[in-house]
């Protein structure tokens, strides 16, 4: 039987060559997205970097715009980009947007939207409450991304708050937060996602508004996926699973919300174990007060294992980002937890190139150095890690972006320190005690009050289960003979 150290000269393919065959066909299959050649990318980092280059793409558009993110606020910054649009829309060019119902809920008026619908934008709200879906509206659109011309696009964690370019006099009030500007076939890919959430809210795109990927001219050499979840699609939970089990010297995560999810974080735990540098930096304080409580609940089984976790001492870190090997990199809007992985709409960039994964290594040390380590005892101390290129940076770059951030940082005794675990899971169980004792105590004083509401709920849930199969039936009796979907894609 030949060896596979002959497979070159028996005309098949090398090990090499062929483990990369079988390890593309599984990324692929994993994520649901094809590898896409050709593209340009550009890393943006937080708003000074990314808002001024969707503003520019968004006043060069001549035919088309679709723009989708979770969050759209009535501020400076969303009242910038609203009249972008608008003025892009009273020009004839194409545009429309997708906001979420809960992301958008009282970050800006009626009147912001209905202004915007009168410049000729067509808007779209994601998933409001509905009668007939209770719990329907735990399933967000948490994407963001910006497509135009079939030309230009964006993917990204950030959202279009103030928040993300904080205050002037306070450089860490910013939130951090990394996209990606792109170039390329990929462009197609981005539409086509944007195509997909649209038609959930409403009558579909004309196909004539689309960009075939293979009609767009190559810009560059990068290879990337365009990662297109929707709820219970779960695929980038198992590309990034993949990408845990074959990373074999580095793997660096960024994230905003974690919450640890048990296979994920068994994987991150194997790979620790195997000798991979496994990193984690997460925000010490969130938006969302509730969530940091439950990510710091998750860090114990991690620091066992060796995973290493920071957390960041600046306002907040929204950027969703991973790095593997310095070959592998994700930048899109997927968290570390089961909503991103199983009940969200999301977009991510998944980049198979060396280039754009040792620029996001050097980000990352840069954010490591504006970070505290979170350690299990007060003997697991590691000296703070200190920006590459610090002395030597120009005013403006990046590097000096990140003494600056470092500088601001040393002052905070947190910043030159690690800090030791405490008993976070026993603040939660309180809580969860606490709740249930409130439960218990309302039932006794008040067993009307517990009824009553049992049976409003339970009463509700019957009224949408009748009412679906009313609609279910109805929509039988009005399709014609023989009118079955086929199953193929439309």
């Amino acid at each position: 039987m030949p060896s596979l150290r002959n497979a070159p000269e028996l005309g098949l393919p090398s090990p090499q060559g062929l483990i990369h065959d079988i390890a593309e066909q599984a990324f692929s299959r994993a994520s649901g997205a094809p590898l896409v050649a050709g593209n340009d990318v550009r890393v943006l980092l937080d708003g000074q970097e990314n808002y001024p280059a969707w503003l520019a793409a968004i006043r060069e558009a001549q035919r088309t715009i679709f723009f989708e993110n979770y969050i759209i606020e009535d501020d400076e910054v969303g009242r910038s980009f609203a009249e972008a649009l608008a003025e892009r829309a009273r020009a004839g060019v194409k545009v429309r947007l997708i906001r979420d119902w809960l992301g958008s809920l009282g970050g800006a008026s009626n009147r912001f939207w209905r202004e915007l619908e009168a410049a000729g934008v067509e808007v779209r709200c994601f998933n409001p409450p509905r009668f007939s879906s209770p719990l329907g509206w735990l399933s967000r659109d948490h994407r963001k991304m910006i497509s135009i011309d079939g030309r230009i696009g964006f993917v990204t964690g950030l959202c279009v708050s103030r928040r993300w370019l904080g205050e002037p006099s306070r450089p860490l009030s910013a939130w951090r937060d990394t996209g990606l500007e792109l170039r390329g076939p990929a462009i197609g890919c981005l539409e086509r996602a944007f195509a997909q959430v649209w038609r959930e809210t409403g009558a579909p795109l004309p196909p004539a508004l689309f960009t075939e990927p293979s009609t767009i001219p190559l810009a560059g050499d990068v290879s990337l996926r365009i990662v297109a979840d929707e709820p219970n699609s779960t695929g980038l939970f198992r590309l990034d699973q993949i990408i845990a089990a074959a990373a074999r010297r580095t793997l660096w995560l960024t994230d905003a919300y974690f919450v640890g999810f048990a296979p994920y974080v068994q994987a991150l735990r194997a790979a620790a174990r195997d000798g991979v540098d496994v990193r984690l930096l997460v925000p010490s304080t969130s938006d969302i007060p509730l969530i940091s409580p439950f990510s710091r609940a998750g860090y114990r089984p991690l620091l066992e294992a060796g995973v290493r976790v920071f957390e960041w001492n600046g306002t907040m870190i929204h950027a969703k980002t991973g790095v593997a090997d310095g070959r592998w990199a994700r930048i899109g809007s997927s968290n570390l937890n089961l909503a991103s992985f199983v009940g969200n709409y999301e977009l991510d960039a998944a980049i198979d190139d060396e280039r754009v994964a040792r620029e996001l290594e050097d980000i990352y040390e840069e954010d490591l150095a504006n970070s505290t380590e979170i350690t299990l005892t007060a003997r697991k101390r590691v000296r703070p890690l200190r920006p590459r290129h610090v002395p030597a940076a120009p005013p403006g770059s990046r590097s000096s972006l990140g003494a600056v951030r470092f500088a601001n940082a040393v002052g905070v005794a947190a910043a030159a320190s690690t800090r030791t675990l405490g008993a976070v899971e026993s603040s939660i169980m309180l809580g969860l005690a606490l709740i249930l004792l409130a439960i218990a105590a309302v039932a006794v004083l008040w067993p009307i009050v517990m009824a009553y509401s049992i049976a409003a709920v339970v009463g509700w849930l019957s009224l949408t289960l009748f009412l679906r199969i009313y609609r279910n039936t109805r929509q039988r009796e009005l399709e014609p003979p023989g009118n079955a979907r086929s199953g193929l894609p439309e």
